[in-house]
């Protein structure tokens, strides 16, 4: 059983439901062109058809589903040149965030991050691809906002690098503790507080995995 298909354990919110219909399509089960029926997701979920408008919506603003009249909402391939296009945006904005980040960063930001890591690992014994992902994606939103940069931060969020990171995950073969220790240079370059080796350290983070998924998408 995949966490696609456990239980939802907490009062049913949209954002569950979008992580839950997203994990279906990057798995395949929907696939391209695949209709989501709303009904079937309110008998599933046992929810009403509210929340899970609002998911498909969000969906269809990150660019996952489409809607059209009297065809109602289909799963919309992700091209490899979408794909692509998203790492070099990416690998520069961390740069600039790293930069930004590394003089000002606190200790307690420090312990936050290291947290992280300790997470993601803990996750990868544990076999939960989902929480890896999430500590993955908070473990750079927390440099992004150690920036100070409040439009560097909305930019970056609007690149939803959680979900981009499960397609990552998804499609990568590389051990997924190794993924995780990948992170460790980062936050050394962070406690030296040295603004060039942290920015450098956040775009080759970035352009290695992009390289790597790219590489496979070929």
């Amino acid at each position: 059983m995949t966490s696609a298909d456990r239980p939802l354990t907490r009062p049913v919110l949209r954002e569950q439901l979008r992580e839950r219909i997203l994990q279906r399509i990057l798995e395949g089960t929907y696939g391209p062109g695949a209709r989501i029926v709303e009904s079937h997701l309110m008998r599933e979920y046992g929810v009403s058809q509210a929340p899970i408008r609002e998911a498909l919506r969000d969906l269809e603003a990150m660019r996952f589903v489409e809607s059209e009249p009297h065809r109602g909402v289909r799963v919309r391939r992700i091209s490899d040149k979408e794909l692509g296009e998203m790492y070099p945006v990416r690998a520069a904005l961390e740069e600039v965030a790293g930069r930004a980040a590394a003089p000002l960063i606190t200790a307690e930001t420090l312990g936050l991050l290291e947290g992280e890591i300790e997470a993601m690992r803990s996750a990868v014994h544990r076999d939960d691809l989902h929480a890896q992902l999430k500590h993955d994606a908070r473990f750079h939103e927390l440099i992004v906002e150690a920036s100070g940069n409040s439009l560097l931060l909305e930019v970056w969020r609007s690149l939803h690098a959680e979900v981009r990171a499960l397609i990552t995950f998804a499609r990568l073969h590389s051990s997924l503790m190794a993924i995780a220790d990948a992170h460790q240079p980062i936050l050394e370059a962070l406690r030296l507080r040295d603004p060039n080796l942290a920015g450098k350290e956040m775009r080759e983070h970035i352009e290695h995995f992009g390289a790597l998924v790219m590489g496979d998408a070929l």
